[in-house]
């Protein structure tokens, strides 16, 4: 049994934002309130069990975070990243819950698939879940049984790393998946307008000698997916959004009753296309970086919440494939360990979102949005929660991933992950951080 004393807890799904106990035990939250330990002590007492008592003052609470889109890498390249290792970096950022995209190799887009990456995600420390893949093999010709494939334990469907070109297939796809009651997912890239994917049409590609990838192949689709949406009824996210036009795409779309929902990474609203000249092939991804203009249309998306998820898009890449000379080598960087800073330090303390408000963006909304139970601290739920001291400065030195593709990698960062609980088990514990911290005079610090 696990007592948490005087933290302030964050949670966007109460709209609770208090000093306060959280007592924890059998995996679940079963009492928050203020002054807790003498009845803490009665029912360990009454349960034979021991009581630990972590002193968390200077410390926040919130729901564990939830990150709907990473790659995991398994099966097909775990040289890069597997299921345990992205758990393990998950649960660094304070996340306990994860949806994996389908692009393995093979793609996720069988039973057999599907239920492997399921079984190993259950020996984790977290919950890990699974998108399938819209169409087989991703070749964007034919749908998947999508029915067997929510019965096998999808919780969406995407072809992430490659658009459906393929209108009418998209409109059959829509209509079933509103049937099965289950969110699609778009990459929203027009190969059309890709001359050289991973970098902006503009000044940053021609630097590089090279055309890019002009703008108009996301707001193309993006139009499109979101009049199909409104067609069809379905559940729609427009994945890491990157240009101005599409969030007001987006944005006209949800006034004009459409279920059209986006998700922002943290690269998209930290970095532009300049970050190419300083990063290299770390600023590469697809869709690219773009200008200073799209950053701050992307904040303003998450601010009014026509953006309600903030997705990592962690993509694992080996170091000698980094290397390579920029127009060779793999989109993506990873981002699970990092993105919970960068909201902090970027969308918070410039004033542009509230805790609750960031919190609620990576944590209680992509978790209604793909009916998960998570996103919230309430009485009897479960204690899926992270910990963490918002004034600690931190250097992003050893990631607990497998790759070390990250433009932040060797700088100071602020907003410390001090403590990740899933089911109330310790998913991940940083004891050096704990023992750091400023208390008040005179008072006692216990850590796990």
């Amino acid at each position: 049994m696990m007592m948490l004393r005087e933290v302030r807890l964050l949670d966007p799904a109460s709209r609770t934002d208090t000093v306060c106990d959280i007592l924890i035990a059998e995996g679940k939250i079963i009492k928050i309130g203020e002054a807790l330990e003498l009845d803490a002590r009665m029912i360990a007492e009454a349960k034979g069990e021991l009581l630990q008592v972590i002193d968390c003052r200077g410390l926040c609470a919130a729901p564990g975070l939830v990150d709907s889109h990473v790659h995991f890498r398994d099966p097909g390249q775990t040289w890069k990243e597997d299921i345990e290792t992205g758990a393990r970096a998950a649960a660094a950022g304070g996340y306990t819950s994860v949806i994996c995209m389908a692009n393995t190799k093979p793609a996720i887009d069988s039973e057999e698939t599907i239920v492997s990456v399921i079984r190993k995600g259950r020996k984790t420390a977290i919950h890990v879940y699974a998108c399938s893949t819209v169409t087989k093999g991703m070749e964007g010709a034919e749908l998947v049984n999508m029915k067997l494939m929510k019965e096998c334990g999808a919780v969406g469907f995407t072809d992430d790393g490659r658009p459906i070109m393929d209108e009418a297939l998209v409109k059959e796809a829509m209509l079933t998946a509103r049937r099965l009651k289950l969110p699609l997912s778009f990459h929203e890239e027009d190969p059309t307008f890709v001359t050289d994917p991973g970098v902006n049409r503009g000044p940053a590609a021609e630097r590089l000698g090279l055309t890019g990838a002009d703008r108009q192949a996301e707001i193309s689709m993006v139009s499109r997916d979101c009049r199909l949406a409104r067609e069809t009824g379905a559940t729609v996210v427009i994945q890491h959004i990157s240009a101005a036009e599409s969030v007001e795409l987006v944005r006209k779309a949800k006034r004009g009753g459409a279920r059209v929902f986006a998700e922002a990474t943290p690269h998209h609203f930290t970095l532009t296309e300049d970050a190419v000249s300083l990063y290299g092939s770390n600023a590469k991804m697809n869709p690219p970086l773009r200008t200073e203009a799209d950053r701050l249309a992307i904040i303003e998306g998450l601010k009014d919440g026509t953006i309600e998820v903030i997705a990592t898009d962690h993509a694992p890449h080996a170091k000698d494939e980094k290397d390579r000379p920029f127009a060779e080598t793999p989109s993506g960087i990873i981002g699970l360990e990092t993105a919970f800073s960068l909201g902090l330090m970027n969308l918070v303390e410039p004033g542009h979102l509230t805790l609750l408000q960031l919190i609620a963006r990576m944590s209680t909304e992509p978790a209604k949005l793909y009916a998960l139970d998570g996103g919230g601290l309430k009485e009897d739920g479960p204690a899926d929660l992270m910990l963490f001291d918002p004034e600690r400065s931190w250097a992003y030195l050893a990631p607990q991933s497998k790759s070390t593709n990250s433009p932040w990698l060797g700088k100071s960062l602020k907003g410390k992950i001090v403590l990740t609980l899933c089911g109330g088990s310790v998913a991940y514990e940083d004891t050096q951080a704990f023992r750091a911290r400023k208390l008040p005079a005179g008072a006692k610090m216990k850590h796990i």
